[in-house]
């Protein structure tokens, strides 16, 4: 950039809220611009979402007067809450064709930008998780604020982390995405930055400024974030990083289990004490992805075992349980079947992870 960047540069035009379409796509100055537009359900995805980020990002990838992509949300609330799990749920009650048609499409977006050959900045402004965590992690420039609040909370309700979770969360330091995934514990930007979740902390009250210094270096965005960026301060996850890497470090959960029991400290206590609330099938299903993610040669391959088990997933009893308790009634208290991790077996987990017949497996777009 030929200059240094003022915090007080000029505001990018807000969006007025007139236009009623869920994803608004445009290029501006250089600039691939791609904002979630439905606040009101926390910029949750749906299938059209998805198919219309995606066409975007097609048209721009061989379009020389485009430089960078940007992606970021109408509003304050949050910047994308996860996919549209009540219609996910209810086609998993049925023959789940409509949900193996969303992660087809959401996967593949996922993949798109993955191997986009443009920078991509994402702004994570408030709440992101699930599907959000899937359009933000791919993205070369992952900022935060401190109203950002991360986490991949899919044990709760009887799923697992998808959208790429078996490939970014095993690739975090020690076994960090391990207790996160297991846990679904959330984190603020200071644990998020310091674990390379996010690239970068901005104030809030800057993402304007960045926006229009964006738009003025189309070509620079890491630069120009650089220039903007500041320390979110210190981690407080830096404190039990030893405990998690030797406590979450083991190949069944069973074992987890059974070393933050001897360890008996008040902070492994409480881990165990959030495992035991989650589904014993998500618990095993979501060790077993992350292990066997952490292996594989690409993202594409880490997507067709999560498009496997996304389409066997969703029509268990947890999963129907779990958005029944915890989306739809909302009182909390699903009642998880098998009930213990006994119950779990390695035939009903084989089950889940096997390939599906000829034709039916995920591919990346070409």
């Amino acid at each position: 950039m030929p200059e240094p960047l003022a915090e007080s540069a000029k505001s990018v035009a807000a969006i007025d809220g007139s236009d009623k379409s869920e994803v608004l796509t445009r290029v501006e100055s250089g600039v691939g611009r791609i904002t979630l537009n439905r606040p009101r359900a926390l910029h949750a995805l749906n299938r059209a979402m998805c198919e219309a980020m995606t066409e975007a990002l097609l048209a721009w990838r061989e379009d020389d007067a485009v430089h960078s992509v940007l992606i970021d949300h109408a509003g304050e609330r949050g910047f994308c809450a996860g996919g549209d799990i009540r219609m996910i749920a209810g086609s998993g009650a049925g023959d789940a064709s409509e949900a193996r048609a969303f992660f087809k499409i959401e996967y593949r977006l996922n993949h798109l930008m993955f191997d986009y050959p443009r920078p991509i900045t994402a702004i994570v402004d408030g709440i992101v998780m699930g599907g959000g965590v899937g359009i933000s992690e791919p993205a070369d420039i992952r900022i935060a604020t401190e109203r950002t609040t991360y986490a991949m909370p899919e044990t709760g309700i009887g799923l697992f982390p998808d959208v790429g979770g078996g490939w970014f969360l095993p690739r975090l330091p020690g076994q960090t995405g391990i207790w996160l995934a297991l846990t679904g514990a959330r984190l603020k930007a200071a644990d998020t930055v310091a674990l390379g979740i996010h690239t970068h902390f901005v104030p809030s009250e800057r993402l304007e400024a960045l926006k229009t210094a964006l738009l003025a270096h189309p070509a620079e965005p890491k630069t120009v974030t650089d220039t903007l960026a500041s320390d979110p301060g210190p981690a407080p996850t830096a404190a039990h990083c030893a405990a998690i890497d030797r406590l979450f470090a083991f190949d069944t959960v069973e074992a987890i289990f059974a070393a933050l029991e001897a360890d008996n400290s008040d902070w492994a206590l409480a881990q165990l004490a959030a495992l035991k609330t989650k589904s014993p099938q998500s618990l095993k299903v979501t060790l077993r992805q992350l292990r066997l993610g952490a292996t594989l040669p690409s993202f594409a391959d880490n997507m067709a075992m999560e498009y496997r088990l996304g389409g066997r997933v969703v029509r268990t009893h947890d999963f129907q349980e779990g958005v029944r308790a915890v989306v739809v009634d909302k009182d909390n208290t699903p009642n998880w079947s098998p009930a213990d991790l006994s119950g779990v077996t390695g035939a009903d987990l084989d089950r889940l992870f096997a390939p599906l017949p000829a034709g039916e497996e995920w591919t990346p777009l070409q």
